[in-house]
């Protein structure tokens, strides 16, 4: 097969899908199931060796956005613990008690003392991890070794995901070296291979980077450290990340498959990567973050998005990408399609994000424009809510515990602003911040006649989406609201009932 990775060429390029053997017409047929699928993509990245033949983003995504790419930091946790064995720092069987003992002083259980380092970056710990946002924790690293729970095995055995666990890989690093995660990988490697500058990551409480779930950096970034471990380690003819750590890190070394269904992440689990189809490894961030790394075809899939609340259908995005980009692409580059290339262009020029699909305006829009509804005791604290409607979207004004607030919503289309709800997390995860707010995305659609339907995506740091359906009838209203979001938006789950009141308005709309 021939290899698009020149070894003394590591600039990436861009180049035509033909020119690398894989047909346009496939990916815009890949982009179509996307969206026939209400997938809420952010961005998409095609590679093959250093030559990009597809790269797009939905708007009001860029290329210059440093997007949330959570559990994808897993994955540089290990490279930054690979570069730390390299240099002799660390050994992979050295148990943690011998870095972390003063931490482990008040925890019994011998199967925690005796984990080691390579059992935590295979996902094979001793305890099953404890929710640290629920406890309030000062010290998360603490927080992990003071896990009181009676019940474990011996590490080692068995694989249970730990997302703390890579916390505290990602918390030795920074103990060993004295440097922050991201600034030790910039010396280490991001330098070398032109990882832009400003790629951080968010705090946890006690100081740490939070080295499980907050890297924030560019989807080309991700591009380059995939394409990095996809060439065993080295860039540009040099070898910087010895070769034999690479290829353990990138292939099974503990079983994941507990429920027998031969899944795309149920094929194994490397250290801190996971297996996917036909010998591939990938990175795996919350809400479909991924880069996908195919060695036997030397292909790289970057993709982003916020699909949290759709897990089920996540097999998707692998199975189309396999099928309809590895699965068919040549080790020839094919003859030119130009109209295939036009179209492909033309439709990905307008791919925006994810928006409610349903009618742009009903009957009952007349009937409650502008109208008091008093709600009664729900989950969500709402007392008040009142729909103003324009020609093109509209606006939901409500009371709550913190006071007024609104959110405006496009028909078929996204309207971008502030999302209301102050205080939530900034740089600190877990950490209330008083004065900030979320950036969001808002569409609306009437799903049914008298139904409306609401959707809010949190575009920021943090990645979230709410869905606010009012269904009504005579003078009254149904609100239902469900959010998926890690730790916030905590405040919009639940039913409640609103009735129609006549009062004075008490929003400007």
């Amino acid at each position: 097969m021939k290899k698009y990775m020149e070894s003394g060429k590591a600039a990436l390029q861009y180049t035509s899908p033909e020119n690398v053997g894989v047909s346009s017409t496939n990916i815009e047929a890949y982009i179509r199931l996307l969206e026939e699928n209400q997938f809420a993509t952010h961005s998409l990245i095609l590679a093959r060796g250093n030559q990009i033949f597809y790269e797009n983003y939905w708007e009001p995504f860029h290329r210059d956005f440093l997007h949330r790419m959570y559990s994808v930091t897993k994955s540089f946790v290990a490279i930054a613990i690979g570069f730390l064995l390299q240099d002799g720092q660390i050994q992979l069987d050295d148990k943690i008690s011998k870095y972390f003992s003063k931490e482990l002083e008040q925890q019994s259980d011998s199967n925690m003392h005796n984990q080691t380092i390579r059992h935590m970056l295979m996902m094979s710990t001793a305890k099953t991890p404890q929710n640290w946002f629920k406890a309030g924790t000062k010290d998360r690293v603490q927080f992990y070794f003071d896990n009181g729970s009676e019940f474990s095995r011996p590490s080692g055995t068995l694989f249970e995901y730990d997302s703390t666990g890579s916390f505290v890989l990602g918390a030795l690093v920074e103990r060993l070296t004295g440097l922050e995660l991201m600034e030790y990988l910039r010396i280490k490697l991001f330098n070398q291979i032109g990882v832009s500058e400003d790629v951080h990551c968010l705090k946890c409480p006690g100081g740490h980077s939070w080295s499980d779930s907050a890297l924030l950096c560019r989807p080309m970034d991700l591009l380059l450290v995939a394409r990095f471990m996809l060439n065993g380690g080295s860039w540009n003819g040099k070898q910087l990340l010895d070769a034999e750590y690479v290829k353990a890190a990138t292939s099974k070394q503990i079983a994941n498959d507990y429920i027998i269904a031969d899944n795309f992440n149920a094929q194994g689990y490397g250290y801190q990567f996971w297996m996917t189809y036909q010998n591939s490894f990938f990175f795996n961030g919350m809400g479909s973050q991924y880069a996908v790394c195919v060695p036997d075809k030397d292909i790289i899939m970057v993709y982003n998005a916020d699909n949290q609340g759709k897990e089920q259908v996540r097999k998707l995005i692998f199975d189309g990408f396999f099928d309809y980009i590895v699965n068919s692409a040549q080790d020839h580059p094919l003859p030119e399609n130009i109209d295939a290339l036009r179209r492909l262009k033309e439709y990905g020029a307008e791919r925006k994000l994810l928006s409610v699909k349903g009618d742009m305006h009903s009957p009952w829009e007349k009937r409650i424009h502008r109208k008091n509804y008093v709600v009664d005791k729900n989950p969500m604290g709402i007392s008040r809510i009142q729909l103003i409607f324009k020609e093109n979207g509209g606006c939901l004004s409500y009371t709550n515990e913190q006071g007024e607030k609104e959110i405006h919503f496009g028909y078929g289309h996204n309207v971008l602003g502030d999302f209301p709800q102050e205080g939530y997390s900034k740089d600190v995860g877990s950490e209330t911040t008083t004065g900030h707010f979320y950036k969001y995305a808002a569409s609306g659609a009437w799903i049914e006649s008298h139904k409306l339907q609401i959707l809010v995506q949190i575009i920021d740091k943090y990645f979230g989406n709410l869905t606010i359906t009012l269904g009504f009838q005579e003078e009254k209203v149904g609100i239902f609201m469900h959010k998926n979001a890690e730790n916030f938006l905590e405040e919009y789950k639940g039913y409640a009932t609103g009735v129609q009141k006549v009062t004075e308005t008490l929003t400007k709309g």
